[in-house]
């Protein structure tokens, strides 16, 4: 397998290459749906970058999902991309999940229901990426091809700037990719291990060959995110990969070889486990800048 890394270059490299590559177009923030996107009138199929985020969490967290609605709904628009962010869990098992659940698919249509039984490491995460490429299979719904030029999994107490990540990806091949954290901590080599399952993300070509290939079907259980990379491993994919370490990492506390401090050229952030920490982030990335003044608020 050619292996082919893009390690070396570092992250304000790709800043100022993304900044540089679109001329600038009219901006639109279209549903609660579509989180960040632009005016398809101004850019062809082929200039836009299309991303899906896949939220991983569970029917019963309805606070948390409000919650990033709110984080991602209010995160600026980003020239030239199309990022759509989708609340990912397996059939629902009891009566107040069906009208609840049926709610929010009626308010915000960012609820992706997978026929299978809500589990860890024993296949929800091959649910998820094997259902896809029928979800959104070519209609008048969705005219291009691919769909997604990326595909990612998130965890739910990860904190994604979208912008940094549509940044990081603009000068990276849309084939065969794996994006990621690489798994173990001070490893630097994506092509040793695996991406840690606080955020991977793999071109729309490797959706497609998940879903058709036998190797992922008969490898089901284990811990997710080390079971994707042996798919990749044992199915010759993933010739391109990309290693966001350090602009991904855990939250700086408690202190371990898989984090350092907040720092501005971040994409990621993880183990949110509480609102404090979620409010420390928050609050350093100064999330709240673009609040505009109003006699309907005081807000010492």
């Amino acid at each position: 397998m050619v292996k082919t890394s893009i390690n070396e270059i570092r992250f304000d490299s790709f800043l100022k290459f993304g900044r540089c590559a679109f001329s600038q177009t009219t901006i639109t923030n279209s549903s609660a749906v579509d989180f960040v996107s632009v005016n398809s009138s101004s850019l062809s199929a082929n200039d836009e970058i299309r991303i899906l985020i896949g939220i991983l969490t569970l029917p019963d967290q309805y606070q948390k999902r409000h919650f990033l609605r709110l984080i991602y709904g209010t995160q600026s628009p980003i020239m030239g991309a199309k990022i759509d962010i989708k609340f990912v869990f397996c059939n629902l098992t009891k009566e107040d999940q069906k009208v609840l659940v049926a709610l929010e698919i009626m308010r915000y249509d960012d609820i992706i229901i997978l026929n299978c039984q809500e589990n860890m490491n024993k296949g929800k995460t091959y649910a998820y990426f094997s259902s896809l490429p029928e979800i959104f299979s070519v209609s008048n719904d969705q005219p291009y091809y691919p769909p997604y030029h990326y595909v990612m999994k998130a965890d739910d107490d990860t904190y994604i700037r979208l912008e940094n990540l549509v940044q990081s990806l603009r000068p990276l091949p849309r084939e065969d990719l794996y994006y990621g954290y690489v798994i173990p901590c001070p490893s630097m080599d994506p092509f040793v291990h695996y991406m840690s399952g606080m955020g991977y993300l793999v071109s729309w070509d490797i959706v497609e060959w998940i879903k058709d290939s036998d190797i992922p079907k008969n490898h089901l259980e284990g811990p997710e995110d080390k079971v994707f990379g042996e798919w990749l491993r044992d199915g010759h994919r993933a010739r391109h990969r990309y290693n966001a370490k350090w602009s991904m990492y855990n939250f700086p506390e408690p202190p371990t070889r898989c984090t350092h401090e907040l720092w501005p050229d971040t994409i990621a952030v993880h183990l949110l486990k509480n609102q404090v920490k979620w409010i420390q982030t928050l609050n350093y990335f100064n999330v709240t800048r673009d609040l505009k003044p109003s006699k309907l608020y005081h807000i010492p």
